[in-house]
């Protein structure tokens, strides 16, 4: 049915000729948190950059929509949407069912093996971060908390905790909302808090849209549920802590620097030897146009702003070093024990080079700091590193002609996120860009 009805609009649009050979398609399929807007928006940006023509689009079917438009040659492109989970995307790729993978966390090893015929599915070819999301921990805008904890969403959201008396509130049952499990929000959320020994409570109430979670929650006293961060809507957001005394708010900023607990990185994937449409779209995804579309649909862009944080206390000299200094919007992230930059802090070099090109910015001291996480904790081996990490950036800065004014490396002594999982781990390894 869904068939008949998108040949049917293109016989409407553009006639016989479009049901021909010079009709071309593009397929994105995965994640609803990118594919209910942000995905459509990106690709009508994309098509209007490269002077298409006649761009319409039409809804098949629950989360799935078909954009049309006329290339200047004169042919016909269709891009088929279907945001029905992460998970699904990686398998529409397997299948041969997409060109373009959209998922809200990284594709999984075992997911890396089955598409390994496709070519590195996480080398800098394949994986494109396109912009930042926080999920945002929702309740109802009349609740009093303010802030939780890692374990105590676990708790919750398990149904150990049920009443929420038990955490300070007006007393009453909790009922939690979730995303579905096709969802890469809920596959993030479960990972990132629940774990593998608690699973979610059985009576939680489960939505394939952000969009319908956070309207249903706002409109619960007891709700309680979990949403990407442009879906916060009329529900109110909590500040979450991990198992550091720091509790962060989501906001632009705390989710560009990925230091709020809960900050996770919107990928596109798609194969080695990709069609130029596909390529072409990931490419302009990260351009400034690209990134300026990231912003208006809601979610958190690549682009450098400055900014405040309290990344935590305990060490001196770090904090002397930063007095003063305004924060910039991105950390340079790395393997576990390596100086070796991921795909993302690659395309954040040239970012960092543009903006202190500025005019405004070139007079100004660059200073970077780096840190290891405590798995790296050898004292001397962990300083070392945190050292070469924040040199390996200098250097590779040095090329785009930007010379930092200091650098630094303190090992494991300023934390933002757990030391007691490979997530929080990751977070800690990073190399922080001041400006003074």
């Amino acid at each position: 049915m869904r068939r008949q009805v998108a040949c049917l609009v293109l016989l409407l649009l553009f006639g016989a000729h479009a049901l021909a050979a010079e009709t071309e398609r593009l397929r994105l399929h995965g994640s609803n948190t990118i594919g209910a807007q942000l995905g459509p928006d990106l690709v009508k940006g994309w098509l209007q950059a490269n002077h298409y023509q006649k761009i319409r689009v039409v809804r098949l079917a629950e989360q799935e929509q078909q954009i049309t438009a006329l290339s200047p040659a004169g042919t016909v492109l269709v891009v088929e949407i279907a945001a029905h989970g992460s998970t699904t995307g990686f398998r529409a790729l397997a299948e041969g069912e997409a060109e373009i993978a959209m998922s809200s966390r990284p594709i999984k090893s075992k997911e890396i093996e089955q598409l390994r015929g496709l070519g590195p599915m996480n080398g800098p070819r394949s994986e494109f971060v396109v912009g930042l999301d926080g999920i945002a921990v929702v309740v109802h805008p009349q609740n009093r908390l303010q802030r939780l904890d890692k374990g105590q969403l676990r708790r919750i959201f398990s149904g150990e905790l049920n009443d929420w008396s038990q955490l300070g509130g007006e007393a009453g049952p909790i009922r939690v909302y979730a995303r579905d499990d096709n969802s890469g929000t809920f596959d993030t959320f479960r990972s990132l808090v629940l774990g593998k020994k608690s699973p979610l409570i059985a009576t939680a109430r489960r939505f394939e849209s952000n969009a319908e979670l956070s309207d249903a929650v706002a409109l619960d006293s007891g709700g309680i549920g979990f949403v990407g961060l442009p879906y916060v809507r009329q529900a109110k957001a909590l500040a979450v802590a991990d198992d550091i005394p720091l509790a962060i708010v989501p906001d632009r900023f705390t989710v560009a620097t990925e230091d709020y607990v809960l900050a996770r990185r919107l990928y596109f994937y798609l194969p080695e030897e990709s069609t130029p449409q596909a390529r072409s779209l990931a490419e302009y995804a990260l351009s400034h146009a690209g990134q300026l579309v990231v912003a208006d649909s809601g979610f958190v862009s690549q682009q450098i702003i400055g900014g405040t944080l309290d990344v935590g206390v305990g060490h001196a000299e770090y904090h002397q070093l930063v007095k003063g200094a305004e924060r910039l919007s991105l950390n340079f992230r790395f393997h576990q024990g390596s100086a070796l930059l991921d795909n993302k802090a690659r395309r954040d070099i040239a970012r960092l080079a543009e903006y202190l090109g500025r005019a405004e910015n070139r007079q100004r001291e660059l200073i970077l700091v780096g840190f290891s996480d405590n798995n790296e904790a050898i004292p001397m081996h962990s300083i070392g590193l945190s050292i070469q990490r924040a040199d390996g950036v200098a250097d590779v800065l040095l090329g785009q002609g930007v010379a930092p004014r200091r650098v630094r490396g303190y090992g494991p002594a300023v934390t933002v996120a757990s030391n007691a999982n490979a997530y929080g781990r990751e977070k800690n390894r990073r190399v922080e860009v001041w400006l003074r």
